[in-house]
């Protein structure tokens, strides 16, 4: 692939950059290490049920979305799913619901949550809506405040009780506020006690005495790895909202490939454990192997200032890395390309480019990119 064919695969005028699109164009593709899914790969159960629903492509999807919804409610809330499963709505990714819920919240400022940087496709949102844009640094109450948590790319989380506190000092009264938790089932399986999903009176006096809405986005393709399938929901602060967002929601937006898939995955327990098991792990020897080609380029240029630092907490499915030169970063970008294992680099959106962002993945892929990097910052 060359670099010019691959530069008309975004237009950078009109969309936000996103990694994922390399392996294509990759004559020698082993793995992709640039996106954040989940590294057992996509489950065989869903996959299978995603492809018998190919079978039913000339009739339309499920208006209702069901049963997958109702399954995913079960998933979400196992002990009193029917109580709020009419607040939760799935859309064709999470990119679909960013842009309902930041379309129909009122006019006014935009803020996103207190990291460094984040998954830009809220701001890009909030951008094309005509909002005024404050910095994360502002303590200003927002309008409208989307929180990543955990944090991609940085790996920075906040725990519930830390997010409450977030949201009443930055959202100010009347306002919207999205908290996106598409990697916080990598957690634990207890991830729901540590989750705003489980937060139904908080979310319920937030409404009622500040008139605060609180929207709580997953992108569920990560997890499950399934991006190519496109798969999201939202959950609602009341099934009022619910009405007002499927209103505007075009129909058949998730289709029916996606909605078996959807109803098969949240089943599937074994894959989930596995989930929980090896992520930690994996990601842990990965940082260890990068770490001895870290300290490589501090021996061989006799300078600890070189030493890389790695961000995130241990349960998630990517590492942050500041390789401390936009040389050393470009070079690593370019060589687990031409290795076949490519990683995604801090430069294009997120405008750091010192960084990497590289996924977990087993150990024998791992092996390749390691190899790819051999020699990085040393000749």
């Amino acid at each position: 692939m060359t670099k010019e064919k691959y530069s008309t695969v975004w237009d950078t005028k009109l969309q936000q950059f996103h990694a994922g699109q390399d392996w294509k164009f990759l004559d020698n593709f082993i793995e992709d290490f640039s996106v954040t899914t989940n590294g057992l790969g996509t489950p065989k159960s869903a996959l299978e049920a995603s492809r018998e629903a190919c079978f039913t492509c000339h009739h339309y999807p499920s208006a209702d979305q069901e049963p997958a919804k109702t399954s995913l409610a079960q998933f979400l809330w196992p002990d009193d799913y029917k109580k709020h499963s009419n607040r939760l709505l799935l859309g064709n990714g999470a990119s679909e619901l960013i842009d309902l819920v930041i379309r129909s919240a009122p006019d006014g400022t935009w803020k996103p949550g207190p990291w460094d940087v984040q998954y830009k496709e809220y701001q890009r949102s909030a951008e094309n809506n005509g909002r005024i844009i404050l910095s994360p640094q502002d303590n200003t109450r927002a309008t409208l405040s989307c929180i990543v948590n955990p944090c991609n790319p940085t790996g920075d989380y906040k725990n519930v009780e830390e997010m409450k506190k977030w949201i009443l000092d930055n959202v100010e009264e009347g306002g919207v506020v999205i908290v996106d938790e598409s990697m916080q089932p990598w957690l634990s399986s207890d991830f729901r006690s540590d989750s705003l999903v489980s937060q139904h009176d908080f979310a319920y006096s937030l409404y009622k005495t500040k008139n605060i809405s609180l929207y709580i986005i997953h992108s569920w393709t990560k997890f499950w790895s399934c991006t190519g399938l496109r798969l999201g929901s939202v959950v609602c602060p009341t099934s009022k909202h619910f009405d007002a967002l499927k209103k505007i929601q075009v129909p058949w937006s998730v289709n029916s490939p996606a909605l078996a898939f959807l109803n098969t995955v949240v089943r599937d327990q074994n894959y989930m454990e596995l989930t929980w098991k090896l992520t930690s792990k994996w990601r842990a020897e990965l940082i260890d192997r990068l770490k001895v080609i870290s300290n490589s380029i501090v021996t061989f240029h006799n300078d600890p200032m070189l030493a890389w630092e790695f961000y995130g907490n241990d349960f998630l499915s990517w590492v942050w890395i500041d390789m401390k030169t936009a040389k050393i970063s470009e070079d690593a970008v370019n060589r687990a390309k031409a290795a076949g294992v490519p990683i995604r680099s801090g430069k294009p959106g997120y405008n750091r480019p010192t960084y990497v962002r590289v996924a977990v993945r087993e150990p024998s892929k791992v092996d390749f990119l390691i190899q790819a990097w051999k020699h990085l910052g040393t000749q």
